[in-house]
């Protein structure tokens, strides 16, 4: 049985292969993408898919929207060393396609097992995909940048919790995903904007803790 955080996840990674999740986009995709950032990580952003680049160099956020998101990190004083980024899905899409609903929901337990290990604070989701998935029904328009406090159902595959009604609770920070913002101005500020409230965000529930 694995026992350190990079063991557990390098499992995560060889069950997704093993199990054969969503053959149709492996067979398409030439890197299976798992994320990437501190271990320990308070915050953990989650993005939809991997696109092109991050494909290529089998890395999350690689591209534009990995640039603007890491002016966005430098902007409150954090580097990508400091959290851990991650998509729902970790192949990319033929031709950047939205991730349907079946592979999100095909690789959804994997994502909860690395949310396990890693134990962040604060799970900031990118874009409407990753939103509905802990917010569904919610539109990122309407909560965007306002914390919701949820119940996170918990796979208990690697480590026991302690928690009799395999339940935690999670802090879901709704953000616009940076390539919608990339070129257009007002989402743009939106983001920055909400951005900026992370570190405040962090220090209250450092508090309650």
């Amino acid at each position: 049985m694995p026992q350190n955080k990079s063991e557990i996840l390098a499992q995560i990674e060889a069950d997704i292969i093993s199990d054969n999740i969503c053959e149709n986009l492996a067979q398409t995709a030439k890197n299976l993408v798992m994320g990437e950032g501190s271990l320990d990580a308070r915050i953990m952003f989650i993005g939809e898919a991997p696109g092109k680049t991050e494909d290529e160099l089998g890395r999350p956020f690689v591209g534009a929207a990995g640039k603007f998101l890491d002016e966005m990190l430098d902007m409150i004083d954090m580097k990508r060393s400091d959290v851990y980024i991650t998509n729902i899905v970790k192949y990319r899409p033929p031709n950047n396609r939205d991730p349907e609903p079946v592979e999100k929901r095909a690789f959804l337990p994997y994502l909860v097992r690395q949310i396990e290990v890693i134990q962040p604070k604060v799970v900031a989701t990118l874009g409407k995909h990753s939103m509905n998935l802990f917010l569904p029904d919610m539109q990122v328009s309407k909560i965007h940048g306002q914390p919701k406090r949820i119940k996170l159902h918990l796979t208990n595959k690697e480590q026991e919790t302690g928690n009799k009604d395999n339940q935690n609770t999670l802090v879901i920070l709704p953000l616009y995903h940076p390539a919608a913002a990339l070129y257009n101005g007002a989402m743009r500020s939106t983001l920055l904007e909400d951005f900026k409230k992370i570190p405040k965000i962090l220090e209250i529930i450092n508090k309650n803790n």
